[in-house]
């Protein structure tokens, strides 16, 4: 690896940080040095209803408290959405998104009826297929009312054009280690999330969209994150793979967890760096708990 190694941290605005992301980031910035590579700051900021900007200076802030320095300027998802909407005109092109009117609650009543509901990777039911077999007729009344809908992904029909395309099964090569210590070569298939939505009702884009169109434009070679997004990744591979968009290497580290064995969250509201550095803990402090996890 040289300076051609390109590393990121990208975290969304809607929250403090907490430990959690502080090892994520110094992970990924310490990668990057150790391979004499760039480390770059992206702000994952499409949720405008959660995301402020009060949060973004707060992540500035606390990454320079842990000593860390990036290259600017910082690319801002909200402020690319024309990227994120030429990726889903290529995919509509080849025939693989479908509009869905339903809402969230039709979609649990619906899921709830089953007798035996599949489950993704996250432990919520697949999505049941309840506008995909509408016709154009139906779709186009449904919009024309005025009806809000999101975009989903037709799962085995981008399985089947990736697979063409490739000539073999999707896969990507983990350096680190998955949830069930997976390392190497990983062939995993993206079904198991059933129909994703790949662009939601209120905005024009997903987590998953744009965090691949952003790696692809952004020239990232490595990807590091925490083992929560592992089963993610064969999603982005397929996006990728659709889009022509190069794979990186993937690195997924172990998560921080409180003494119970629980993943940090901002949901969960744990601590943050802010109330941690007001106690009086020094960067050194943060650091010295992941000094051998952060030696590569």
């Amino acid at each position: 690896m040289s300076t051609s190694s390109v590393f990121r941290f990208a975290p969304s605005p809607n929250g403090p940080l907490h430990p959690g992301h502080a090892f994520s980031a110094l992970y990924a910035f310490h990668a990057a040095q150790k391979a004499g590579g760039r480390f770059l700051l992206r702000i994952e900021d499409i949720d405008a209803a959660r995301c402020r900007p009060h949060f973004e200076q707060a992540i500035f802030d606390d990454l320079k408290w842990l000593g860390l320095s990036w290259e600017t300027p910082v690319r801002r998802q909200s402020e690319h959405m024309g990227d994120y909407e030429q990726a889903l005109a290529r995919l509509d092109g080849m025939g693989l998104l479908y509009p869905c009117f339903a809402s969230r609650k039709q979609i649990r009543t619906a899921t709830a009826k089953l007798p035996a509901s599949p489950k993704d990777p996250d432990g919520a039911p697949l999505y049941p297929g309840l506008d995909k077999a509408l016709t154009p007729k139906e779709r186009a009344t449904r919009k024309a009312s005025g009806m809000p809908c999101s975009l989903r992904l037709d799962m085995p029909r981008a399985i089947t054009l990736a697979r063409q395309k490739t000539g073999g099964p999707i896969f990507f090569h983990e350096e680190a280690s998955g949830p069930k210590g997976e390392h190497g070569r990983v062939i995993l298939s993206p079904q198991i999330w059933g129909d994703i939505v790949i662009a939601r009702k209120d905005v024009p884009t997903s987590y998953h969209l744009s965090v691949v169109v952003d790696d692809a434009l952004q020239g990232i070679t490595h990807v590091t994150r925490g083992q929560d997004l592992f089963y993610a990744t064969p999603i982005h591979v397929l996006l990728q793979t659709l889009l022509d968009l190069p794979t990186p290497l993937y690195r997924h580290h172990e998560l921080v967890r409180d003494p119970a064995g629980r993943r940090l969250a901002k949901s969960s509201g744990d601590i943050s760096l802010k109330t941690l550095r007001e106690r009086g803990l020094s960067p050194g402090d943060i650091l010295s708990r992941w000094a051998e996890k952060l030696s590569f």
